[in-house]
């Protein structure tokens, strides 16, 4: 690419699409390039999820979000979105992996690669990564983890219907899996590190899991971990001593960390709980010209920045680069 854009933004959730919004509004020259499909984060996420927030907490760009249910579902969430991009002509190149950011403020290039494993190279003032943490499961570190059976992500019951299925975790996620497991007719077993599940678990959920545990409908291993994958069983270590359990799936709900790796490549430093450095005010980062948008900025503690307040970043992003310019 010979022209050199205003901003590169790496990330197309809905965070790095608001960022895109507020480049469209000022009428700037950008891309967005993502290494899967537009809110590919939520593309991933169990088929039937519903939202724990309400419809118009999820809205960026002022698009209404209409849903028939008190609150949205996954389909509601990626039909919104998509719309967004159309009714702002969002210039997204998908399936685009960023692999190097080099250079300095006002004079980066980002070089990607796209789904033919063609190399690109965008010049650019500024760039934003609003990439989010969920393409980088927290891996266990056990023998098997890696056979076919095993998987960090859940989308749908289906393939697991009467099949032996452990899940490993406590929080939203496992309960979910869990839950959705059993009514569609899987026998469930689950393994937890904590002494019960955790109370973060959404409000309406937890009573739910807590009684098919209790009821005996899904078993559960509190104070226990799994420690070895094999083709049809698993090991377990519980209170009481190993066990050995006959089984077909492991899903494993560890939770998802920030690709520190590439942050470190591009000269970004992190702090505690891996959070990136940078000013909370601009959300610049220790990187001049480089800035952080939406759940990167959590680091490991991925509750604390959603769609709901992350989608507010580019506004307080572009809103410092006008005050840059009238200096």
């Amino acid at each position: 690419m010979d022209r050199r854009l205003d901003v590169v933004i790496v990330g197309a959730g809905p965070n790095g699409l608001a960022c895109g919004i507020e480049a469209r509004k000022r009428d700037l020259d950008f891309v967005i390039l993502d290494r899967g499909t537009v809110v590919d984060s939520l593309y991933h996420y169990p088929t039937n999820m519903t939202f724990f927030t309400t419809a118009d907490l999820l809205e960026i760009g002022g698009v209404p979000m209409i849903v028939t249910g008190e609150k949205p579902k996954r389909a509601d969430g990626l039909a919104y979105y998509r719309r967004v991009v159309q009714e702002y002509e969002l210039p997204i190149h998908d399936f685009e992996q960023v692999e190097q950011i080099t250079g300095r403020d006002g004079d980066f290039a980002v070089v990607s690669r796209d789904r033919f494993d063609m190399e690109k190279v965008y010049r650019c003032r500024k760039v934003i990564l609003a990439i989010g943490y969920y393409c980088q499961p927290n891996l266990c570190g056990i023998p098997g983890e890696d056979l076919p059976k095993v998987s960090h992500y859940y989308m749908d019951s289906h393939p697991y219907f009467r099949k032996k299925v452990l899940v490993v975790g406590g929080r939203n996620s496992a309960a979910l899996a869990a839950l959705e497991l059993y009514r569609n007719g899987s026998e469930v077993t689950l393994v937890h590190r904590g002494e019960a599940m955790s109370e973060d678990v959404k409000y309406w959920v937890l009573p739910d899991i807590n009684n098919r545990i209790k009821n005996g409908e899904i078993t559960a291993y509190f104070r226990s971990r799994l420690i070895e994958v094999c083709l049809n069983e698993v090991l377990i270590s519980t209170p009481d001593g190993e066990r050995v359990l006959p089984n077909d799936y492991v899903l494993l709900m560890t939770g998802y960390h920030p690709d520190s790796e590439f942050l470190a490549s591009v000269g970004i430093k992190t702090g505690e709980d891996l959070i990136p450095v940078h000013n909370p005010e601009t959300l610049e980062s220790n990187v001049k010209g480089i800035y952080l948008a939406g759940a990167v900025l959590s680091g490991q503690k991925t509750n604390n920045i959603f769609i709901e307040n992350g989608r507010f970043h580019g506004r307080q992003i572009f809103e410092h680069w006008e005050r840059l310019e009238q200096a």
